[in-house]
């Protein structure tokens, strides 16, 4: 069985027992368990008992918040030619891990 969510302004594709990375969630903490009822598509693996949402399906997922991660780091260099003129800037993401749980 897998869902399609929406966490944070995007979508997943999500099925039970999976590890995501989602943009951070900083009001929740490590442990916490959260009910996730923006469930936009829920279907089982082989494509039956399909049921799409009108926007949402009115099922939940339970997750777990499993930890607070950092991305790579992304340098972003920016130079104007013949004014000698660069500025150098860098940006790393923050995520928060989440563990599946049941799809109801």
């Amino acid at each position: 069985m897998f869902a399609v969510v929406e966490i944070a302004g995007k979508q997943y594709k999500v099925s039970p027992k999976a590890q995501i990375a989602v943009d951070l969630l900083g009001e929740q903490n490590v442990g916490d368990e959260i009910n996730i009822d923006k469930v936009l598509l829920t279907s089982e693996e082989d494509g039956s008992n399909c049921t799409i949402g009108k926007p949402y399906t009115g099922s939940s997922i339970k997750a777990k918040v499993l930890e607070h991660i950092k991305g790579e780091k992304i340098t972003i260099f920016k130079f104007t030619a013949k004014k000698r003129h660069s500025v150098k800037n860098g940006h790393r993401q923050k995520y928060t891990v989440l563990e599946i749980g049941d799809i109801k």
